[in-house]
């Protein structure tokens, strides 16, 4: 399948009438939302409102029943996931996937794997390219570890990682591909009140330093209220609301849906 060029004046990423099915149950129903460029938003909703789903069919894992996703002014039907990632989308995972055995400056150079250039030609004969590229390659990782302060564990197994850094790794990695769409699915998920805490300031950080447009999943409403500006709820994979943090927190219907959760 042949993309379309990028449009300069097209949303970083534009979703249009979304909805997924598995089997007879309706994960997603209608999901519409737009994003432009350097915005910070987020996506609540109960256990099993269908949030994840959103993320996998937007980074490809899923392809939808109905509606469209637009990466760029580029239609994303059909698209393996890491022909998706060249579009400029990044993600990390609710449950932490780093690659654990490989070291931390590895994680980030495999990373960035659909930037190398080269076939398998060029590395098997181990071409002057082939090493140019290679060596490119790891100093842009070392900066990147540098810049996250990651650099004294570069030669270290993520396992072997404190939880939180294991965190910011994983972030970190998912900038290395240049994104201009950073999808975080709970990045505070199992984080203690600190982490937690320099977690929001490392999101901050990124979204002031990088590039990059932030869509973020979090049950934390702590984390989304002093993070986002716009927030998008959905519950049994239909939106309930939408609008500023102060606005989703108080609406009857995302009050309704938490009923009970400690966390909102």
């Amino acid at each position: 399948m042949q993309t379309q060029p990028k449009t300069n004046d097209a949303p970083v990423m534009e979703i249009r009438g979304l909805t997924q099915n598995f089997g007879g149950l309706k994960a997603v129903s209608d999901f519409s939302v737009k994003l432009g460029k350097n915005e910070l938003s987020g996506l609540i909703g109960p256990n099993g409102a269908g949030k994840t789903t959103v993320f996998n069919l937007v980074s490809g894992f899923y392809q939808p029943s109905e509606g469209e996703i637009l990466i760029g002014g580029v239609p994303t039907a059909g698209l393996k996931p890491h022909k998706v990632t060249s579009l400029g989308v990044g993600r990390t995972f609710q449950n932490i996937r780093l690659w654990n055995d490989m070291t931390v400056l590895d994680n980030i150079c495999v990373a960035q794997h659909s930037q190398l250039n080269y076939g398998f030609f060029h590395s098997a004969i181990r071409s002057k390219h082939y090493l140019q590229r290679e060596k490119e390659i790891t100093e842009k990782a070392a900066e990147l570890l540098n810049v996250f302060d990651l650099m004294k564990y570069a030669d270290d197994f993520p396992k072997n990682l404190p939880y939180g850094t294991q965190r910011k790794l994983e972030i970190a990695r998912a900038l290395s591909s240049h994104p201009k769409l950073l999808l975080l699915d709970e990045p505070a998920a199992g984080l203690n009140s600190a982490d937690a805490h320099d977690l929001i300031r490392l999101i901050r950080w990124i979204h002031e330093t990088f590039d990059v447009t932030i869509w973020m999943i979090e049950h934390h409403m702590d984390v989304m209220m002093q993070l986002c500006t716009q927030i998008k709820v959905i519950d049994f994979g239909e939106t309930i609301a939408e609008g500023s943090a102060e606005h989703v927190r108080n609406h009857p219907a995302v009050m309704t849906a938490y009923l009970g959760d400690e966390n909102i």
